[in-house]
């Protein structure tokens, strides 16, 4: 179901995980950042409304949305990080530039979740304009950080429930 047909903000809480002693990166890029800075209000605030500690969520910058996957796997080869949320926007523009960056940094971060066994959870808005872009991160769509911060949540819980041992 595409955004236009969807919040972003509104999601299932039904069960989710007790979250006060887990660890949460949160990888921003730079680049646009008037719609980055909203998609990390966005994930931050939803890990606080459902049990984060503030002491407990690291933020990291990168330049762009291309260096989320560095950044990325540096915050997941921690021991102490339960979950890494990457949020980036890339704008499709005259170029292909775009394909190529979501691309490389959707698959880029699967490898990552992958290889730490880990939730690292892909944020990055791929709009056409910077209108669908501000729409997707809390405007009329709701906010991709919200949903990206949710999943993590989420994904952290299975996990445990996973490996547990009985």
């Amino acid at each position: 179901m595409s955004s236009a047909d969807k919040n972003l903000s509104v999601f299932n809480t039904t069960g989710l995980p007790d979250i006060s002693n887990k660890k949460f990166a949160i990888v921003v890029a730079e680049w646009n950042s008037e719609v980055t800075e909203k998609l990390f209000e966005g994930a931050y605030q939803t890990l606080i409304t459902y049990g984060a500690l503030e002491s407990n969520i690291e933020r990291g910058n990168v330049p762009g949305s291309f260096e989320l996957t560095l950044g990325a796997h540096w915050f997941a080869q921690r021991e102490d990080i339960d979950a890494v949320i990457a949020l980036g926007v890339v704008i499709q523009g005259e170029t292909k530039h775009n394909d190529y960056i979501n691309h490389a940094v959707a698959q880029g971060i699967t490898n990552i979740s992958i290889q730490n066994n880990k939730p690292v959870i892909f944020g990055v808005l791929t709009p056409n304009n910077m209108e669908q872009a501000i729409d997707r991160a809390g405007g009329a769509f709701g906010n991709k950080g919200d949903e990206a911060a949710m999943t993590a949540i989420k994904m952290v819980g299975l996990k445990d429930q996973v490996f547990v041992k009985k």
